[in-house]
């Protein structure tokens, strides 16, 4: 077993940062450790893809993952972009089907492996688990829902806008968690006519672009009503 964890507990495993085991006591974290193994993936390498068996929970510990799809014609959807903490491959845990989608690797990123089947064992002995992750799974397509009513409904600069005041912290500064590319796949558009949004927003005084991850709000209400 290697959860990147020492005997002491000193260092924070993925377990302990995973907030669908938030609830479990030390000892029943261990019991999750011990269905547990972690492996390192280089930038741009393949965590798994669509049609592979499913058979195991996969939590990001370290780095940050590109969760795909790609269409009959070969376009590739950028559906999320997950950081440590978050989980991937939940799906296969309920549903005996080959994996939908595609995880990379964006950067050097471990990954903890669960196996599948003595997780749906703890979660009929920690029932809690399953609630977790129920809600994680709700909060998704709550947000899958949002996606799809924005894509059919709104136009280019209202889905470029509304991303961007969905992502701002508190004092209205974005940080991409994605390329530009990716970012414009997720919303349902070319690279470019997001370079050209995003430039004509900065035109207008809204926001203001620095390097190729970070925007700054300048004009909250004029996003809103865009």
């Amino acid at each position: 077993m290697d959860c990147g964890c020492n005997s002491e507990g000193r260092q924070r495993t993925c377990i302990e940062i995973v907030p669908i085991f938030s609830t479990l006591t030390y000892d029943e974290m261990i019991e999750v450790a011990g269905i547990t193994n972690s492996r390192q993936y280089e930038k741009g390498e393949m965590i798994y893809m669509a049609g592979d068996k499913g058979e195991s929970l996969f939590v990001i510990h370290k780095g940050k993952v590109k969760i795909t799809r790609f269409s009959d014609s070969g376009k590739e959807q950028v559906i999320r972009v997950l950081g440590p903490g978050e989980f991937m491959g939940e799906l296969s845990l309920f549903v005996h089907e080959p994996l939908t989608d595609n995880a990379e690797a964006l950067e050097y990123t471990t990954v903890c492996i669960i196996d599948g089947e003595k997780l749906k064992g703890l979660m009929v002995k920690y029932p809690t688990i399953a609630l977790k992750v129920l809600e994680e799974l709700s909060k998704r397509l709550g947000k899958a829902e949002n996606l799809i009513e924005h894509l059919g409904v709104h136009d280019v600069e209202t889905r470029i806008a509304e991303t961007l005041l969905d992502l701002a912290d508190d004092r209205g500064e974005v940080l991409l968690k994605m390329s530009k590319g990716d970012l414009a796949s997720h919303i349902g558009m070319s690279q470019e006519t997001l370079s050209r949004k995003l430039s004509y927003f900065q035109e207008m005084g809204w926001i203001k672009l620095i390097g190729h991850r970070k925007i700054i709000i300048l004009d909250e209400e004029s996003l809103r009503y865009v």
